[in-house]
């Protein structure tokens, strides 16, 4: 609240009382301008996504609960097994001037 406070007071001094509700009444104009695209698109979703926009969970793909540091902590302290990779077999040494085995399918 107090940066808000701190913000009119500054617009006061820049823009000017002979200036300010032209500006303030744009800045209105603007926040109802953005307010109805928001329910306009909320609007458009539920016609097209129907019965099913009621089950969507959107606290769930909310962007600002991704904690990078917490998905990286998840992920490495998961208690689930690393899957290890597996070594290729041994092969013999090939005698020397032995061509190595060629694959015909291999790109």
């Amino acid at each position: 609240m107090e940066k808000l406070v701190i913000i009119a007071v500054i617009a006061i001094l820049l823009i000017g009382p002979n200036r300010l509700p032209r500006y303030a009444a744009q800045l209105g104009q603007w926040a109802r301008n953005l307010r109805n695209m928001a329910n306009n698109a909320q609007e458009k979703m539920r016609e097209e996504l129907g019965p099913e926009f009621e089950d969507v969970d959107w606290h769930k793909l909310d962007p600002r609960q991704y904690d990078p540091r917490r998905i990286i902590r998840d992920a490495l302290l998961d208690d689930e097994p690393a899957p290890t990779l597996s070594r290729p077999a041994k092969t013999a040494r090939l005698d020397e001037g032995a061509l190595p085995p060629y694959d015909t399918e291999a790109t």
